[in-house]
């Protein structure tokens, strides 16, 4: 196969090199008609498609729940499934590359695109990653893992020089991306806008050829993020293959300059074509002709996968699941108008969209609904308050339905604070001055300030859940579904308790990571600080007992491998599922 790919090489031109390993347009690469390379597209992920058509109409997708919910399950075969179905519609679109999984490290909670990256912590990280990539690519639909590496904040994001030292990067922000390369082989890799340590990571040698080719072995093509390129010739010599998106022949001549005048080896061309060829040969063999999926079989999955992820933080005298007798007091605008997904580059045209009235109107129970706040503005509207108060005081028990309106968050741009808006905050408070029961429910796609969640009853973490997220919540609410979710970030009490709280976003185009590797769960066990909600919290309708914990060694040498086993009992009334979590650490060792 590779001798093949060398020969179809051997016989382009070096016009034709130039011009291949350059994009085609926005979503396509070039094709070299004369000798039968076709054009392949890909398309925006990471939690479903947004195919953009030649008119500017975006494709409807199945929108699965963003990365901050699906690495909430800790589960394998969950993302698995959702990358299979993934990789279901992009056959039926005729796309051959999904843009994602994102993997990026959520080393502060403001960071603007956090709702589509998966942990704080590497080892999380790099088993969703790799479950994901499997799912997709088992519909022979490659995947692009990105941004590579250390894509942390929005802010500068096309400029910024990020300083870390040697033990950050292999052990947090590289960890995941390892993981995902060696066990999953993504068909490419997407290297990200920033500069890491003085180089940008488009021209960078040491990332992209000495660590991911040479070190894990990668052996797929690298693509630019969207634009990330400058030095064209100087990226091709690092190890980037493919510049995305097309720029009609910007850097062609760069390219063959280089070759001619000596700066750039033609064989470092050839590799960037070989890689690139290599996959879009077996892409055009792998696409199913005639390919289709069922939208609705796709929905009902996108609801399981949402109840799973949502992750259960707080629910005093059982407050939840509600009682089918009740009647309760819905409050809140995105119980009507949901938030479901992000903003930016991974935002989809759903086929459908599910809201908690329109579930629960569904499912026939007993409510009444105030809108309680306005998303437009931060300011408490008296009129609407006063209504939602009146409506809790009738029923007894008030579901909040609060977070994040879509301009708090983005891809683009970071967020200045980590709080909810005002009026949301001031309206709970007044609820739970009415001593009525109250639970709150957060549409957000990374951690808040949580000023009331002493007085509340139950809060659910319902993140960006997708498009059937008010039907997962219904089912959640009432019992139809047991919680499951754990978190997969840390919930600090307030902003200034975060690890790069002062090193955040940086400014004069530079940030350094000066917490080193304490990021996340890592600073606060180590801090001996409090938290809202730790990593890896998660309550259950049910409960569970663990017994018989095993080790298989009780002692071992540095390159043993040591098995844990434990028996987990459900010894609750209701089905449910358990994560199991082991934290290891480096013994003191007195010198």
């Amino acid at each position: 196969m590779k001798q093949g790919i060398r020969d179809i090489v051997a016989q382009m031109t070096l016009q034709e090199k130039c011009a291949f390993v350059c994009g085609l347009d926005k979503w396509h690469t070039e094709p070299i008609e004369r000798l039968g390379i076709p054009s392949i597209m890909m398309t925006d992920g990471p939690h479903g498609l947004r195919k953009i058509v030649e008119d500017g109409h975006t494709v409807q997708a199945t929108c699965f729940p963003a990365g901050a919910g699906l690495a909430s399950s800790w589960n394998r075969d969950l993302i698995k499934r959702v990358g299979a179905a993934i990789g279901e519609e992009a056959q039926a679109e005729e796309i051959s590359i999904v843009l994602g999984p994102a993997a990026n490290i959520k080393r502060s909670p403001l960071c603007g695109r956090n709702f589509e990256y998966l942990s704080e912590d590497p080892y999380l990280t790099g088993e969703m990653a790799k479950s994901h990539i499997q799912g997709v690519q088992s519909q022979n639909v490659g995947t692009s893992l990105k941004h590579f590496c250390a894509n942390n904040q929005e802010t500068m994001r096309m400029r910024v020089d990020e300083i870390i030292d040697e033990r950050a990067l292999r052990e947090i922000y590289l960890a995941g991306f390892e993981t995902a390369v060696k066990e999953a082989a993504p068909a490419t890799v997407m290297c990200s806008y920033n500069s890491v340590n003085g180089t940008p990571l488009a021209c960078n040698k040491r990332f992209l050829t000495d660590v991911l080719r040479e070190e894990w072995g990668f052996d797929g093509f690298v693509v630019s993020d969207w634009g990330a390129i400058k030095q064209r010739a100087e990226c091709v010599a690092a190890g980037l293959d493919l510049e995305m998106p097309g720029t009609k022949g910007t850097f062609n001549d760069e390219i063959e300059a280089a070759v001619l005048n000596g700066t750039l080896p033609e064989s470092k061309l050839d590799e960037a074509v070989e890689h690139i060829l290599s996959f879009v040969l077996d892409a055009a063999k792998a696409q199913k002709k005639g390919a289709s999926y069922s939208k609705e079989e796709h929905d009902r999955f996108a609801r399981e996968a949402a109840a799973e992820c949502m992750v259960l933080l707080k629910n005093e005298d059982e407050l939840l699941p509600f009682n089918s007798s009740d009647t309760i007091a819905v409050i809140g605008a995105f119980a009507e108008t949901p938030r479901f997904q992000g903003g930016g580059s991974s935002h989809i045209q759903p086929n459908k969209v599910t809201s908690l009235l329109d579930a629960l109107k569904e499912q026939g129970r007993r409510f009444t609904y105030s809108k309680g706040f306005s998303l437009e503005s931060d300011e408490l509207d008296e009129a609407l308050a006063a209504e939602a108060l009146d409506a809790a005081r009738k029923a007894g028990i008030a579901l909040v339905m609060a977070g994040l309106p879509a301009h708090y968050e983005s891809e683009g741009y970071d967020r200045v604070h980590m709080q909810l808006p005002p009026n949301q905050n001031k309206l709970i408070a007044r609820l739970c001055a009415e001593g009525v029961r109250v639970a709150v429910v957060l549409s957000n796609g990374s951690p808040v300030e949580l000023p009331w969640a002493d007085w509340v009853d139950s809060i659910l973490e319902a993140y960006l859940g997708g498009q059937a997220s008010g039907a997962a919540l219904a089912d959640l609410l009432y019992g139809e579904a047991n919680p499951s979710g754990r978190l997969a970030e840390t919930f600090p009490m307030r902003l200034q308790d975060n690890p790069s709280y002062l090193n955040f976003p940086g400014a004069q185009n530079r940030v350094e990571y000066r917490e080193s590797v304490f990021v996340g769960y890592r600073y606060y066990e180590k801090k001996e600080l409090g938290v809202r909600f730790p990593f890896g919290h998660g309550l259950s309708y049910t409960s569970f007992a663990y017994e018989t914990l095993r080790v298989s060694k009780e002692r071992m040498n540095e390159r043993d491998l040591l098995s844990v086993s434990v028996t987990v009992r459900n010894t609750g009334k209701r089905s449910g599922q358990e994560v199991v979590q082991l934290y290891i650490a480096a013994p003191d060792v007195q010198a």
